[in-house]
């Protein structure tokens, strides 16, 4: 495959969707109860969900393929059982352009939307400068901190079927598609947000090494719009023939892996939790403000000495650390001018001369740093500094592992072990009710609680938002062996 065709293939999303498991989609869709008097594939690539609903819904009596790219259109076209075909009508336009209107028409209500959208974020596309994309508005309505560091960044086909929705509000309509587990909880999360109808959901979980030759938590995402209800629950199944499944759903306005387990021990929920979990120190420049030590010298990311006071550097414990329970020594350690967010540092440099030195000297790097939230933020400032960090005890987990290893973690060093951001934690003057509550966490109701909120398919699987929801007080008072 050319460079070019590489591109394309990213800019496009282009997984073409296997004819074997387009035909068990539809027969799926067909044990559903789901008879359409119009099915229209919005992305329809070579033309196999075309090919495999003309085949499995022989009554439908019209069936509608679209495609932006003029050879899948060709080759459709070249299929001569799909032309004899007179219900079928391939047509070549861009989704983002199309006239939605002319293709449903008003009176046309028992309506199916089927199909494979593109597999990309609008991120990708910048990074080939690709040009599929919506007009770019903030349709996710992310405010302040969230647009800048990164949750404005979405899949094209979150966008998608999103305007998808829109259009069968309304109607007796379905919405079949193949897409990521993790926007599909994303379109539940509008859906409800947004108020609209929704008689029923599923994600029918997929192998996509099998179908696509790569590994990606995806399934069919089914909804039925053809009652006015607001039903905001979805049964997750694990493949497309098994009947038990999970149901994620809304407790206390969050979203959760599984309702029923959950219920089981939602006497730990805290609306309020008087505990915070936090993040780690975030500094976007570890080629200054992170060092290692080689015999008894510290050395920068640029492979430099460094010699400063040791007033501002402190031991270094990475998420991949925390992970693997290596944490009680380390020969990492990290710079931290200020002792909570926002203070000044010009007292650096008469507490620590060689330390500000050093600062100044690499400023370039430092004042290069892209992130927004270093503007109007002092000289050299990091985030994910308080009280909280500087405390000697603490209980950490990294965020982006999917597995539940809380870890105890003193000093090192006679000083404050610091985390990178990958990492939250909880802190702690006393050791004895840091010991008393690592041991709370790692005890059956703490874990049903947590496994019953987290998503595992998530990049970044375990967050603040999930840790905070664990009522510690009410945790502790139940004897560690307690089982639910």
């Amino acid at each position: 495959m050319t460079r070019a065709q590489q591109k394309t293939k990213i800019e496009y999303g282009d997984f073409q969707t296997p004819i074997d498991l387009a035909e068990k989609v539809c027969e799926k869709l067909a044990s559903l109860g789901v008879n359409p008097d119009l099915i229209i594939e919005p992305t329809c690539g070579i033309g196999n969900f075309v090919d495999a609903a003309s085949r499995i819904f022989q009554l439908t009596p019209k069936i509608i393929g679209v495609e932006i790219n003029p050879l899948y259109v060709q080759a459709i076209k070249n299929k001569k059982k799909l032309l004899c075909d007179c219900r079928i009508s391939i047509k070549q336009g861009n989704f983002f352009d199309l006239n939605w209107s002319a293709l449903i028409d008003d009176a046309c209500q028992n309506i199916l939307i089927l199909g494979n959208l593109p597999w990309v974020t609008n991120s990708q596309q910048g990074k080939i400068r690709g040009v599929n994309l919506p007009t770019k508005v903030n349709f996710q309505k992310h405010k302040g901190l969230d647009a800048i560091t990164g949750k404005s960044n979405f899949d094209i086909s979150e966008w998608m079927l999103i305007d998808l929705i829109n259009r069968l509000q309304g109607r007796n309509g379905y919405l079949a598609i193949l897409c990521k587990t993790a926007v599909a909880r994303k379109i539940l999360n509008h859906l409800r947000l947004k108020k609209l109808n929704l008689s029923f959901s599923a994600i029918y979980k997929i192998d996509t090494k099998k179908y696509f030759g790569t590994t990606v938590d995806a399934g069919l995402f089914f909804c039925d719009f053809s009652e006015k209800t607001r039903t905001y629950f979805c049964s997750v199944f694990e493949d497309l023939e098994t009947s038990s499944f999970k149901q994620i759903g809304y407790y206390n306005e969050t979203l959760v892996r599984d309702i029923r387990s959950l219920k089981k021990v939602s006497f730990l929920w805290d609306k309020k939790s008087n505990t915070k979990w936090r993040s780690g120190v975030k500094h976007d420049c570890s080629r200054v403000m992170q060092l290692c030590k080689v015999d008894n010298s510290l050395i920068n990311g640029l492979g430099k000495v460094v010699d400063i006071e040791d007033n501002y550097v402190f031991p270094l414990l990475k998420g991949s650390d925390v992970a693997k329970g290596k944490v009680e020594q380390t020969d990492k350690y990290i710079l931290v001018p200020q002792s909570r967010i926002g203070e000044p540092t010009e007292q650096i440099k008469k507490d620590a001369p060689k330390t500000w030195q050093y600062l100044i000297a690499h400023a370039e790097y430092l004042d290069s740093r892209k992130s927004k939230i270093y503007q109007n933020n002092p000289r050299f400032s990091v985030f994910g500094v308080g009280d909280y960090t500087f405390k000697p005890w603490k209980i950490a987990i990294c965020g982006l592992y999917k597995k539940l290893d809380f870890r105890l973690v003193g000093e090192i060093e006679n000083k404050s072990t610091i985390f990178d951001d990958t990492v939250y934690f909880i802190s702690f003057d006393n050791e004895k009710l840091a010991r008393t509550t690592f041991e709370s966490l790692l005890s059956q109701p703490a874990i049903a609680f947590y496994s019953s909120l987290i998503f595992w398919d998530e990049k970044r699987p375990i967050k603040t938002g999930i840790l905070n929801r664990l009522n510690l007080e009410r945790l502790r008072e139940i004897p560690h062996r307690s089982q639910i």
